[in-house]
């Protein structure tokens, strides 16, 4: 145990982040440097090392945090980082994306703020690399065998690095330029520099795999020549159909999905772009969807200099404690402010868009809305609660669909599809295709970055078994495991 009383004596704390005023004006992340080290071994002194850590369980990864806790009160990094490591490829990653499900289920957090897991992972990974801990692993004899993975995100990655280190050659094909799926485009600088991606994508060259970027499977490759080429494949192509909103004015110039606006914001922090061809600069941009991906376009409508920012949400707006139907340790749907909300804009919730309106050009410049509520189960309108609210800008943000059918992956491949979309898989995330396997939201859908990286893991172990007959890889779930959640 770290420090028997430290739950009683020691305050929740967590990192600073930089004044608004500083932040907006640049794409840096938005904590303060060096805030942590500070005050972190105190607060990972807070750990009761608990009888039955259900953070275990809030976590898919299976995270050993008392243990990582323990070390991290001792300051001894270099044992914090092996036993962090042990279970996440990539804790930079999750340390500094992941909503933190292990904090809901600390068996602290019953009754006092949780301890502060997600500070603690991130600081001792962080010390990691500055202390040069984490070095490649290559694999000390190669199988002989052949793993094409298919998608660069978080799944991709986790299980390409698997993988490679237990023996086989793998290449991981991606349709983008540049490595990292959503990592790479999908999430803004202010919320992950990607010197974190880059850097550990130079351990993984040095360990053996191989990257091909703009190389999509189905249209510059058949996937069945691919099946054929390699003795095994791992379809981790992620669920990149953004949902839409049919209304009318949807075919407005100005509104946009999403996954349209983000990923050229972070070609401009590339160097790729001088300026985004879709900016907030002066606008009055509307964001539809309030999960965190329109939290991402809300900091960046803020960094590109909006004139105003509005986000929607159709539901109403949770609490700031829990229901007494979500009780601990599962996932409370809570109202959240994120870094990119302390920085402006208006929030409501309970509202439906009808329709936008647009000028003689056919620009978008407005947007109308109407309160809804539930009854008996199902939304309505509510009548005469009708306005309009300016609109020059609208982001689509209201999550994924499923995995991408149009460039002819699924169907080249003959993998079956779920009853949601996704692709199907056995107990060991094997498709119906033989040596074909799927991994994160491509077949689980939609859902975190801590889930993707656990089903990257677990989809390895099934292929190291199917190309060599057994696996000593780590599995932290099955392919019908969900989050803690009622």
């Amino acid at each position: 145990m770290a420090d028997p009383k430290g739950f009683l004596t020691t305050g929740r704390e967590v990192a600073r982040t930089r004044p608004v005023g500083e932040r907006v004006k640049d794409w840096n992340e938005v904590y303060v440097p060096g805030s942590l080290l500070p005050i972190i071994s105190k607060q990972a002194g807070r750990c009761m090392d608990c009888g039955i850590p259900f953070c275990h369980n809030g976590c898919p990864l299976g995270n050993l945090i008392p243990e990582w806790n323990d070390y991290a009160y001792r300051e001894d990094w270099s044992a914090a980082s092996e036993r962090l490591h042990a279970t996440n490829n990539f804790p930079e990653f999750t340390g500094r994306l992941c909503p933190a499900p292990c904090e809901s289920a600390c068996v602290l957090g019953i009754n006092q703020p949780a301890v502060t897991i997600k500070n603690v992972e991130v600081s001792i990974i962080d010390k990691a690399w500055d202390s040069g801990d984490v070095t490649p692993q290559p694999p000390e004899r190669l199988s002989g065998k052949t793993v094409a993975v298919v998608g660069s995100g978080p799944a991709g990655l986790a299980a390409a690095q698997q993988l490679t280190r237990a023996g086989h050659t793998v290449a991981v094909f991606e349709r983008a330029d540049r490595i990292g799926g959503l990592l790479r485009y999908g999430i803004p600088e202010f919320k992950m520099e990607k010197s974190h991606i880059n850097r550990r994508i130079e351990q993984m060259r040095a360990e053996g795999t191989k990257f091909r970027t703009e190389v999509e499977i189905g249209k510059d490759i058949d996937a069945a020549k691919l099946r054929r080429r390699y003795d095994a494949v791992v379809i981790a192509a992620g669920a990149t159909v953004s949902r839409d909103l049919p209304v009318p004015g949807r075919d407005l110039k100005g509104v946009h999905f999403a996954m349209e606006y983000l990923p050229l914001a972070n070609k401009v922090q590339e160097g790729d772009l001088t300026v985004s061809p879709i900016t907030a600069e002066g606008k009055h941009v509307v964001v539809i969807g309030g999960g965190d991906t329109g939290a991402d376009c809300v900091g960046t409508a803020h960094r590109q200099g909006a004139a105003s920012v509005t986000q929607l949400e159709i539901m109403p707006q949770p609490g700031e404690e829990r229901n007494a139907n979500q009780p601990w340790p599962t996932f409370p749907m809570l109202y959240k402010v994120t870094s990119a909300h302390e920085e402006g804009g208006e929030r409501i919730y309970s509202v439906s868009t009808t329709h936008f309106e647009g000028d003689e050009d056919g620009n978008v410049q407005s947007l109308h809305l109407i309160e809804v509520e539930f009854k008996d189960g199902k939304l309505e309108q509510k009548a005469g609660t009708e306005r309009v609210i300016p609109a020059q800008l609208v982001t689509l943000a209201m999550g994924f669909t499923g995995t991408d059918q149009a460039n002819g992956l699924v169907q080249q491949f003959g993998v079956d599809l779920d009853e949601r979309g996704n692709v199907a898989r056995d107990e060991n995330y094997a498709t119906n295709v033989d040596g074909v396997y799927v991994a994160g939201d491509a077949g689980r859908g939609q859902s975190l970055i801590v889930w993707a990286i656990a089903e990257g893991r677990s989809a390895a172990r099934g292929v190291d078994r199917f190309l060599t007959g057994t696996s000593a890889l780590h599995a932290p779930i099955r392919p019908t495991d969900r989050s803690l959640m009622v």
